[in-house]
């Protein structure tokens, strides 16, 4: 079982599976969301994911022209998982709300054509220059 919260323990969640994917985005919206560096997700299959605790949604259209549905802690502010209108068989969750986030590093860098150019991205054949092909579900 994964689990995870948010800085102020408002919002807890869980996941029955290991995540199918672990990525790190440089994408312009993650930067905004991440102050200005990448943010680090895991991906997890919906069914088998639980959340309790009230989430505020941000909608926006993403760079790849994905709906995306961000969800966030309304108490303390803490990003928590994002859902693509279109993929809503998937989440896709920030590292840092695991509760054992070291174990859950990126394996791979999506969006680094739109990374700074001090970004420290390791080399992987399985990074991506903007959107990859969607994780199977």
């Amino acid at each position: 079982m994964v689990t995870g919260r948010c800085l102020c323990g408002a919002v807890t969640f869980e996941s029955d599976a290991e995540p199918i994917a672990r990525r790190a985005c440089w994408c312009r919206d993650c930067q905004y969301l991440a102050s200005g560096n990448a943010t680090a997700n895991v991906i997890f299959r919906s069914d088998g994911f639980r959340s309790t605790g009230m989430v505020t949604e941000y909608v926006s259209t993403a760079d790849s022209g994905a709906v995306m549905r961000r969800s966030f802690c309304g108490a303390c502010g803490t990003p928590l998982f994002s859902r693509a209108e279109s993929r809503p068989q998937l989440v896709v969750v920030r590292v840092g709300a695991l509760d054992e986030a070291a174990r859950y590093g990126p394996e791979s860098t999506i969006w680094t054509a739109s990374a700074p150019p001090w970004a420290r991205i390791p080399n992987s054949p399985l990074n991506c220059t903007g959107q990859p092909a969607p994780v199977a579900s």
